[in-house]
C-alpha cells in the first residue's frame, strides 16, 4: 500500500496549481480527475476562450494557459490518475482514503480543487448510442490529429461546441454541426466566425438514428417540429451537450458544506482533519470565485496541509527563488 504525502482531487488550473507548488514543497503528490485529460472546465468547454484576468497575461486562451501549467508540472514526476471520479473519502487513524470507480488511494493529507463538482458529459440518449462510444461517437477531444482527413460532426450549440468546429475545420476533410435551434447560444464573435467558415450548419435538427457496423458510418437528422430527415455521412460525431456536476457525496463524507460549496477556515482547511479544499468549490465570508482567487488558495492549502501532515513543515515557507532550484 503505497501512501502518498498529498492528493489533489481536481486537475482543473486551480488543481495543476497546487500540484505545481507541492512539487515546489518536495512532496510525494498524487493528482487524481474525473476527466480524461488535465485542464478541467477550460480544455473540457471551452478551450479557445481568451481568458483576461490571469495576472501577467493581458489575454491567453484557456487551451494556452492549460499548457504552461502543463509545462509547469513536468519539472515534477507526479503520479496522475485520469478518468477516475472520487466516489468515497474514509478516515484511517494514519491516512486517508480516496476510493474511486477503480481503485482506492492513499495519502496522508488530501487538496480538493474539485470547481463545481465531478464533470460527466451528458450522453446522447438515442438507440445504439452506448454501442458506438470510442467507435465513432466521442464526449472528449483529447487529440485534435485523431479527426484529421475524417468527417466530423458536432452535435450542440453552445460555445464549446463552435469552438470545436473552428478547430477541426482546418484538420477534418468535412466538418458539419447539428443543433436542435436556428440560433447558437455561443458568443456573438464565434457565432459569427462559424457562418463565415466552411463547417455545415444543420439548424434546426435533431438526432434521429445512427447507422453503422462496428464503427459509426453516418447519422439521420430529423427537422424540429417536421417528418424531414437527412441521411448525413460521418466518421465521427463529437456529442457536445455539456457537462452535468455532482456535489451530492460530500456531506456523505462528512464535509461541512452549502449546496454549492465546501466550508473553509483562512488556511483552507474543512471540517475533515487533513482534508483542505481551494478554488472554486470553497466559501468563506468575501469569497470571489476566479482562477486567480484560487491559483492564491492553493499554495495556502498546500503548506497548511503539508504542516498538518508534520508540524515541522514551515507553513511560511518564503519565495519561491529560495524554494526553487536555481540554475
Amino acid at each position: 500500500m503505497e501512501i502518498f504525502d498529498l492528493t489533489i482531487v481536481g486537475a482543473g488550473p486551480v488543481g495543476m496549481f497546487a500540484a505545481f507548488y507541492a512539487g515546489i514543497r518536495q512532496a510525494k503528490t498524487k493528482l487524481i480527475d474525473s476527466l480524461p485529460q488535465l485542464g478541467g472546465q477550460l480544455t473540457t468547454l471551452y478551450p479557445e476562450k481568451n481568458i483576461y484576468d490571469i495576472p501577467g497575461f493581458p489575454i491567453i486562451k484557456a487551451a494556452d494557459l492549460v499548457n504552461n501549467l502543463e509545462k509547469q508540472l513536468r519539472t515534477f514526476s507526479h503520479t496522475y490518475c485520469l478518468d477516475e471520479e472520487v466516489l468515497e473519502l474514509k478516515q484511517h487513524d494514519e491516512y486517508l482514503e480516496l476510493i474511486t470507480n477503480k481503485e482506492s488511494h492513499y495519502t496522508k493529507a488530501v487538496v480538493l480543487a474539485i470547481g463545481n463538482g465531478s464533470f460527466q458529459p451528458r450522453r446522447l440518449l438515442i438507440d445504439g448510442a452506448d454501442t458506438f462510444e470510442n467507435h465513432g461517437i466521442d464526449y472528449y477531444i483529447t487529440d485534435l490529429m485523431k479527426y484529421a482527413g475524417k468527417k466530423v460532426a458536432i452535435a450542440g450549440g453552445g460555445d464549446s461546441a463552435i469552438d470545436w468546429a473552428l478547430m477541426l475545420e482546418p484538420i477534418a476533410a468535412e466538418v458539419s454541426i447539428i443543433h436542435r435551434r436556428d440560433n447558437f447560444r455561443g458568443h456573438e464573435h464565434s457565432v459569427q466566425k462559424l457562418k463565415e467558415s466552411s463547417v455545415n450548419i444543420y439548424t434546426p435538427y435533431l438526432l434521429h438514428e445512427l447507422s453503422g457496423k462496428e464503427l459509426l458510418e453516418g447519422v439521420t437528422l430529423q427537422k424540429v417540429k417536421s417528418d424531414e430527415t437527412i441521411a448525413v455521412s460521418i466518421d465521427y460525431l463529437i456529442v457536445n451537450y455539456g457537462f452535468s456536476s455532482s456535489l451530492d457525496h460530500l456531506k456523505s463524507w462528512g464535509l461541512e458544506s452549502t449546496r454549492q460549496a465546501i466550508l473553509v477556515e483562512s488556511d483552507m482547511r474543512t471540517s475533515i482533519p487533513g482534508v483542505y479544499a481551494c478554488g472554486d468549490i470553497t466559501t468563506y465570508d468575501g469569497k470571489v470565485k476566479l482562477i486567480a482567487t484560487g491559483m492564491g488558495e492553493a499554495p495556502t492549502a498546500v503548506n497548511n496541509a503539508l504542516h498538518y501532515i508534520n508540524p515541522k513543515n514551515r507553513t511560511q515557507p518564503g519565495h519561491s527563488t529560495s524554494l526553487f532550484p536555481q540554475n
